[in-house]
């Protein structure tokens, strides 16, 4: 139901009030501390602001409680193929456009010079506390402008009518439109390109022009203007952008055969497409179609990990604030040692994934000039997408449960939180593929990979770099040995990777505290495992300062 302002319940509890998610957040200004500006930090204060108020939440819970629907056909039984979103959605999109989430990556230098990455990813992760569904509209334009930039001139169009920063959701041509969205529809029945061959195929008119035959089997935010897809031609397999509409005006050969019944992200719709004689435009060269592939996963996928770390400081704030005012037998229920370390341990677990998030989104902007910057990246984002995502659905699980029964009921954001969470695991491959990538570089690249765990000793204190470096080429030879054993490799990966951002952006206590119960300590399954000597309370109020 709506929020009003100060309100509290039967349990004396007040509602959760409007907050600023920049101010309130020491970890992520600690991350950003080197690329902090007075404008900068103004701009993303006035992000948090927007994204903290009543109003977004709101639009959030509107868009989950009207969920996007298919109309196959118009009155007179033509087919239309379009998704009907509710106003909120659209109003979520439009502020994440506005801000750059969709072109900010491949606009010109001169806008946040060197800063780029890092400075998205903040506005994404600061988002992402509020409601990750309309997110995907964003992140897929991003990632396939990497792709289109890429290969040349065919980028250059779609870029300019990108750049305006408007989210026009018309179905319309791209010519009559304020500004374009793009997707991507990688994802077949049976495997994605490049890990699997595609079943689409391109063949070429008398005339020299494209078209492809053939199926997506998992789109989302199917109605984005244009979508890269697989084909297999006389040439090999390559990369085609599918418009909706043909150069002539009229709407191309996409079908949508049906909406998936999503268990999350309900605000976004998830389709299945058919292609039949679809008007497509080559992206690059089918030899290079790989490498802008992965140019364009690489960038989903620190998009979802970004946002699954977002997610989970989204619900930990929630959980933390009824553990503040909840009373059981008239002490507060933050006061009760055990709650204490639960919400300890699992805020470790979040403070960890905002610094890693940022500490990747540092060397994405530095990659270009810097190896070794390259390399720590070509390594951590799959290792972190893997960790984090899995993080997400525990931490959200364990903030429900704070709350008891009433987390449980739709009519709080954290119901809404926990379906959403296991949507980042599945974004730009599952976690045997983020292990499995993982294990290849290790295998495949070992310059690389070294170059990469060469970056995160940086970040470490001595005596820990030389012990974790060590551990990681320990795990990594007994992988390449036992693939079955990847998923070993690349939780340790992320853990070091993780304790190393902490190290270099939060204070010792923090850091302390996550390397001893996640690299020194015994195996763990759940939260409230922290030792007794780390003040829970202290790093609680750290972590989430009080009002």
């Amino acid at each position: 139901m709506p929020e009003t302002k100060g309100r509290t319940g039967a349990a004396g509890i007040p509602s959760f009030a409007p907050r600023n998610l920049f101010d309130d957040d020491p970890i992520l200004i600690g991350a950003l501390e080197s690329v902090l500006t007075r404008d900068v930090e103004t701009s993303l204060s006035e992000h948090g602001t927007y994204w903290g108020s009543a109003e977004i939440r709101e639009l959030a819970r509107l868009a989950e409680a009207n969920p996007p629907r298919f109309l196959g056909h118009d009155p007179w039984g033509e087919r239309l193929d379009v998704v009907e979103y509710h106003p909120a959605r659209h109003a979520l999109v439009r502020r994440s456009a506005e801000t750059g989430l969709g072109v900010a990556l491949h606009e010109d230098e001169s806008r946040e010079p060197g800063k780029r990455h890092v400075l998205r990813a903040t506005r994404l992760f600061l988002a992402a506390q509020t409601e990750i569904a309309h997110l995907s509209a964003m992140s897929t334009t991003s990632a396939v402008l990497a792709a289109l930039t890429g290969a040349g001139d065919v980028g250059a169009e779609w870029l300019v009518r990108a750049s305006t920063r408007r989210y026009d959701h018309r179905h319309l041509p791209v010519s009559a439109k304020a500004g374009v969205a793009l997707g991507f529809a990688l994802v077949e029945r049976d495997g994605t390109f490049p890990g699997a061959p595609t079943a689409n195929r391109v063949r070429t008119t008398e005339t020299g022009e494209w078209r492809l035959d053939g199926r997506a089997w998992f789109v989302a935010a199917p109605m984005n203007d244009a979508m890269v897809v697989a084909g297999e031609g006389v040439e090999g397999t390559g990369l085609f952008l599918v418009p909706r509409f043909r150069h002539d005006g009229t709407v191309n050969g996409i079908a949508i055969e049906r909406l998936k019944p999503t268990l999350g992200a309900r605000g976004e719709a998830v389709a299945e497409l058919r292609f039949a004689d679809a008007e497509a435009i080559p992206v690059g060269r089918p030899d290079q179609a790989a490498d802008l592939a992965a140019r364009a996963t690489q960038l989903l996928r620190h998009d979802a990990l970004t946002a699954a770390a977002g997610l989970m400081r989204g619900a930990l704030a929630r959980a933390v604030h009824h553990a503040r005012h909840r009373t059981i037998a008239g002490e507060p229920l933050f006061d009760q040692p055990l709650m204490a370390r639960v919400l300890a341990d699992a805020a470790l677990d979040g403070a960890a994934a905002t610094a890693l998030a940022i500490r990747i989104a540092l060397a994405l902007d530095r990659a270009e000039n810097d190896d070794r910057e390259a390399a720590y990246a070509r390594l951590v984002v799959p290792a972190a997408k893997y960790w984090i995502a899995k993080s997400a659905v525990a931490v959200c699980a364990e903030a429900l449960e704070c709350l008891g029964g009433n987390g449980f009921a739709e009519d709080q954001d954290l119901a809404r939180f926990y379906r959403d969470a296991p949507l980042a695991g599945l974004t730009a491959g599952a976690g045997n593929i983020m292990a499995l990538d993982v294990l290849r570089l290790a295998d495949e690249a070992p310059e690389t990979f070294s170059a990469a765990i060469g970056a995160i000793a940086v970040d470490l204190d001595h005596r820990s770099s030389t012990e974790s470096a060590e551990t990681i080429r320990a795990a990594a030879e007994a992988c390449i040995a036992d693939q079955g054993s990847a998923r070993i490799l690349t939780e340790q990966v992320a853990l070091v990777a993780a304790a190393a951002a902490l190290h270099r952006f939060a204070p010792r206590v923090i850091t302390e505290a996550f390397t001893d119960s996640r690299l020194a300590g015994p195996w763990r399954t759940s939260h409230g495992m922290l030792d007794g000597r780390f003040d829970a309370h202290g790093i609680v109020d750290y972590v989430f300062p009080p009002p």
